[in-house]
């Protein structure tokens, strides 16, 4: 039996290796004219006729920059401010557009994001629409798996689900939640902090899902067959978070076909 699923996961991981690919910078920041008006812009503070007054400086002339989430005022009133980065990439990004738009070409991503304009501090209104759909799915499927396995069907003495992977299938609601709810704080205010736990939160639960997958699958139900599954899986999972955390968000990584767009890069 060990053998025949030896042989079976070696064939999955071969497939999956076979079937990734490279992502490439976007076409928008990777555009010359948009990288010398970010440049103008932290050096002078302005795009255009438009100057920004988060855009500080020093008396010896050195830019100041501080997150909005790192300023005194109250999180609440910062919510719709913008720090200097925020605002030179966001100003430069619709500039250039219109240049591209006089020109009769079409739109193209900055920072593996489409050019929206913000409504109402949100910077991708649509996205946090879908991630907020999203999230309130997963809340109905993982309250409706609930009910069905505790309250509609036999348990077993000590109030246990018959069904032996109810256990994994409600940490899976409990980290697409996470997820989705990571996703929609993202996309409306993209810094720092909001991108490592979106991307974070992306990663352990596409790690999770391909574990999760391998065990319904296979139908392993040995707890130590499970183990020997998943824990190589969980160690590249937790190195990939603490690299992305801790080293370098660089971007420049590899991604499935079809899954969700969580790779961007800068």
């Amino acid at each position: 039996m060990l053998k025949m699923l030896d042989g079976w996961v070696c064939a999955f991981l071969l497939v999956l290796y076979c079937s990734v690919e490279v992502i490439d910078a976007s076409a928008g920041d990777a555009d010359p004219r948009y990288r010398v008006c970010i440049t103008q812009c932290q050096e002078t503070g302005c795009v255009a006729q438009r100057c920004f007054p988060n855009c500080k400086f020093s008396s010896d002339g050195e830019f100041i920059d501080r997150p909005w989430y790192m300023q005194q005022e109250p999180l609440y009133l910062q919510w719709k401010k913008w720090d200097c980065q925020s605002d030179c990439r966001y100003y430069c990004m619709l500039d250039r557009e219109k240049e591209r738009e006089s020109h009769n070409l079409g739109p193209v991503k900055y920072h593996g994001k489409w050019p929206f304009r913000r409504i109402y501090g949100m910077q991708e209104p649509a996205s946090v629409a879908f991630s907020a759909l999203n999230l309130a799915m997963h809340f109905h499927g993982w309250v409706s798996f609930f009910i069905l396995i505790y309250y509609k069907l036999p348990l077993k003495d000590g109030k246990k689900a018959y069904y032996e992977y109810a256990g994994l299938w409600h940490m899976y609601g409990l980290l697409s939640l996470n997820s989705w709810f990571w996703s929609a704080v993202f996309h409306s205010r993209d810094v720092d902090i909001t991108e490592k736990l979106d991307y974070s939160s992306a990663v352990v639960l596409l790690g999770y899902s391909l574990i999760l997958a391998i065990l319904r699958t296979f139908s392993i139900r040995d707890e130590a067959t499970r183990v020997m599954v998943a824990a190589p899986l969980i160690a590249f999972v937790t190195t990939h978070v603490m690299y992305i955390n801790f080293y370098l968000l660089d971007y420049v990584s590899l991604t499935y076909e079809g899954c969700k767009d969580w790779i961007w890069l800068e």
